[in-house]
Formats: C-alpha cells, structure tokens, sequence
C-alpha cells in the first residue's frame, strides 16, 4: 500500500536532466510538446518564459533592475520544430505596434552557434531579418519609449553582446608591436547579427525618444562596464562600433560621465602595471581625446591627474606604436588647452624615454615636436637642459633614423625660435654632437642636415659659436691626453708582465704610475 502511494507522488527530476534542459521546471516531454506548438504570434510579451524562432527555444531573461543584467540566453534545438515568423510592423495596426516590437525583441534573444555555419541557417537568417526590422523600427519611431519597452531593449542588447571573449593562443610569443600587428584579427563568426543589434542599440542611444533619464535606469554602471569590457575584442569592427556607441553613451548620459572615465583609467592603469595585453587601448584613447577637446577651462585637477598618472605612463608599454597615435593627440590637446603642462609632460616623456629601442626614439621624437609646438617660452625654459641633453644623445645616435628625425626639428619655425632665444644654453649643451657629426658619421643625410643646423647657429650668434668650437677642441686635445697616458700605463704593463712572467713573480705598479683621470 506504501509503495503504491510512493509511485503516485511527482518525483523530482534528476541533475543531470535539468542540465540538459537549461535548469528548465517542465519535464522534456512537455517542453518537446510546448515547442512544436507555440505561436510567436500570440505568445505573450515582456515575461514569457520560453521564445520559439526556427526550431530554437530560449529561455527568456528575466527583468534588469538596478545594476543586474541578463545573462545571454542558451539556445537549443529542436529540429522537428516548424519555421514561424511574425508579421510586419506594416502589416499590423498602429496600436498593435509596441507589442509587436517587444515580441521581436524577445525573439532576437534566442542565440545561435556561429562556430558550425551549416547549422540552423534558416533560423539565422529569420532572426537577421528580424533585426534588421527592428534597426528599421526604431530610426522611424515618433513616440517616446516606455519603461518596459527600454527593459527589453537592453535585455535584447545584453544578450546578445554580453558574452566571453575569444582569442587567439599566443604561446610562447614575447608581446611586442611587431607580433601584434602581423597578427590576423580574429574575426567573431557571430558579426553578421553582432553589427545588426550594435547598430540597433546604437539608434536607439542616439534617438530623440530614448528619455535619458529614463533608461538610465538600464543602461547603468553595470552596463557600462561590461561594454567597456568588449573592448578588449580582437575583432576591429566591433571595436569601431564599441567606440561610436560608447561615445555616444557620454553625449547622452551626463550622469554616468564621471564613471566612464574613471573606468576607462581603471583599464589603462591594468594595462600599464600589470597586463600590457589589450586590444582596444587605441579606440578608448580616441574616445578620450574627443572628451579632452570639450574639456571646460580652466582644467578641473582631476583631469591633470589623469594625464600624469594614466595618459604619461602609457608611453611605458613595448606596443605603445599600435596606440601611439591617439595618445599623442590627447596630451597635444592637454597642452593646447594649458600651455602650462608643457613642462610637466615634456618631463614625462623623458622618463619614459627608450634606451635600446630605435623605432620607439622616433616616434618620441615625432611626438616631442607636435608638444613643442604648442609649448610657450616660459615652459620651455623650465625643461630645456634635461630635454636637449637627451637630444644631444639622440643626435649622437649611430641609427641614422633617430639623429635624422632629431635634427628635423629645426625644420618646425616656433622650435627653432625657441631654440635661437634660448641659444647661450642650448649650444653648449649639443655642439659636440653636432661636430662630431659633422665630422664623421657614416650617414650622408645626417651630416647635411648636421652641416646646416650648424651654420643656423654660427649666422645667429658667430661670437657664441665660435666659444663652443674652442671648447670643443680643447676638451677633445684633453681627450686624446688621457688616452695617450692610459696608453702609456697599458704599455707599461705589458713590459713589466713580459718581465715577470718567466719567474711568475706578480706585477705590481704603484698608485703613482697610474695616471688620475675622471673617464675610465
């Protein structure tokens, strides 16, 4: 009788039966039985908990409140299943539209396998479609969207987007811009409906019925983040997209505007200290340097911080060429905006200068100049020994390249006036350079330009020349004294090694035979 009873009572179901089913409540027979039967047509919108397109069935999200966001919904597939579609926006009346348009939105959250491209092709096709019909919708929408018709938007958006980043295996690659760039991206399979919601979010940010205040709600910090976090994205066409949409989150979203920089900093600062491994530096960068551009005067602190601490040490990193160009605007427009960062950037350039890297000497070169340009003679003053005791090395240089972009600085008007104002300083500090390159490199371009920037200086001021090749000569016969008595002492050595060696008695010359000199 016992046993009887027991077999009555709903036994529940087992763990790996509801792994299989998604964590679904209903038994596999009836999901099977609700699958082949439901009609997108009159399923219900908003909180439906199961969506049909084309033989796949998803779990619908549940609502975004506050900082939580949907998880992507796990499509599965049911081949028996008949192909369904809903109708038109114009083949249903006005007042029927809204609901429409949710239903749609709930179907563009179903998610296909894109790794296998010969699966499920009608089904991805009818959500294409469906997409496209939604990005249509919404450029042509004359009414102000509705609290539940932005929870959906962002439902469908964050499904579809929001998800774990593919990348391709580097091992046992040292991270430099080289390997970077002859690197193929890797392109996500899923772009054909990736663009599609991308540019469907990116209208509805952009629309005049998207209410800011409203959908901030849903499109909130946790939002962001986890926007900022697609950045990192091999795919360069959805980092474009990424750029565009995120900026647009700024213009729009005046609230969330103090935390998307502080995020964006967040990701440099990781980028710099510890990782040096991201693939969206450049397009965050270009965000900035908009956001530097509108930047109100005189420059908050907040903003000076984030040029000495971030913006500055970005200069650190090996692959700073995949990004260089971007940076150099965003401190170019700090400068313009306060002539008075000249000073502090200069010297931050000098930290961070290269010892052995050629190529990278050239690009902070190139980047010296467009600072100098907008950098005025108080400024100036304040930085020129430590900066052209680095040009003077720089001219120096046996890589042709670096001396040769060095030396085209003369070429820029306001830095060579800055420098001929400046001159009594500057010279003594290069000259040597210059003769010695004048005198003997092997470049034949860099001793042409080296000939010409040396009769910049004797036209100007002969008198100040003239003392700087007197010195010159006297330090180089002071030289060539140091080295003939170290010559001696070698000598010397060697005589007395010769002497001793057949006894092996140890040399030993006294401190006097050594002469004193400063350079060893």
């Amino acid at each position: 009788m016992i046993k009887q009873i027991l077999n009555r009572l709903p036994r529940k179901p087992s763990k790996s039966a509801e792994n299989r089913d998604g964590g679904s409540s209903a038994s596999p027979s009836n999901a099977s039985t609700s699958s082949r039967s439901s009609d997108l047509s009159t399923a219900q919108s908003g909180n439906s908990s199961a969506t049909t397109v084309s033989g796949v069935t998803s779990s619908t999200l549940g609502p975004n409140h506050g900082n939580r966001l949907p998880q992507a919904a796990n499509a599965k597939v049911n081949g028996s299943a008949v192909c369904e579609t809903l109708p038109s926006f114009k083949d249903v009346p006005t007042a029927e539209k809204q609901t429409l348009f949710i239903k749609k939105l709930n179907l563009c959250c179903v998610l296909f396998d894109f790794t296998d491209p010969t699966k499920h092709l009608k089904e991805k096709d009818i959500k294409r479609q469906t997409l496209v019909e939604l990005v249509d919708y919404i450029s042509s929408v004359n009414v102000k969207f509705t609290e539940t018709v932005i929870q959906e938007i962002v439902k469908m958006v964050s499904s579809n987007l929001f998800r774990p980043l593919t990348s391709q295996p580097r091992e046992n690659k040292v991270l430099e811009a080289f390997d970077l760039e002859d690197d193929e991206p890797l392109m996500d399979p899923a772009w054909s409906h990736l663009q599609i919601v991308y540019e469907f979010f990116l209208r509805f940010v952009a629309s005049p019925e998207t209410d800011a205040k409203l959908s901030k709600r849903y499109v909130d910090h946790s939002f962001v983040l986890r926007l900022l976090d697609l950045f990192d994205s091999e795919d360069p066409r959805e980092r474009e997209f990424l750029k565009t949409v995120l900026h647009r989150i700024y213009g729009k979203f005046m609230v969330h505007r103090p935390f998307i920089r502080k995020s964006i900093n967040n990701i440099f600062y990781r980028f710099i200290f510890e990782t040096e491994k991201h693939n969206g530096i450049a397009e965050l960068l270009e965000i900035l340097g908009s956001i530097i551009n509108g930047f109100a005067l005189p420059l908050k602190e907040e903003h000076k911080l984030f040029l000495v601490r971030a913006l500055i040490p970005l200069h650190k990193p090996k692959c700073v060429h995949m990004y260089h160009q971007q940076l150099s605007y965003c401190i170019t427009q700090f400068v313009e905006k306060d002539c008075k960062l000249a000073d502090t950037v200069i010297r931050g350039l000098l930290k961070y200068w290269p010892i052995t890297n050629s190529s990278k000497e050239v690009v902070f070169l190139g980047e010296l100049e467009e600072v100098l340009e907008a950098t005025q003679p108080p400024e100036f003053q304040r930085c020129m020994v430590p900066l052209f005791h680095q040009i003077s090395r720089c001219l120096s240089s046996s890589h042709f390249q670096v001396a040769e972009r060095a030396l085209f600085l003369w070429n820029n008007n306001h830095v060579e006036n800055l420098i001929k104002q400046n001159r009594k300083v500057i010279l003594p500090i290069i000259f040597p350079a210059l003769e010695k390159n004048a005198r003997g490199h092997w470049n034949q371009a860099v001793q042409n330009l080296t000939l010409n920037v040396r009769k910049i200086f004797s036209d100007i001021d002969s008198e100040l020349f003239e003392e700087c090749l007197q010195k010159f000569e006297e330090d180089k016969a002071q030289e060539e004294e140091v080295k003939r008595k170290r010559e001696i002492t070698w000598k010397r050595l060697e005589e007395l090694a010769g002497m001793k060696a057949a006894s092996n008695e140890p040399v030993l010359v006294s401190h006097k035979t050594t002469p004193h000199s400063p350079s060893g």
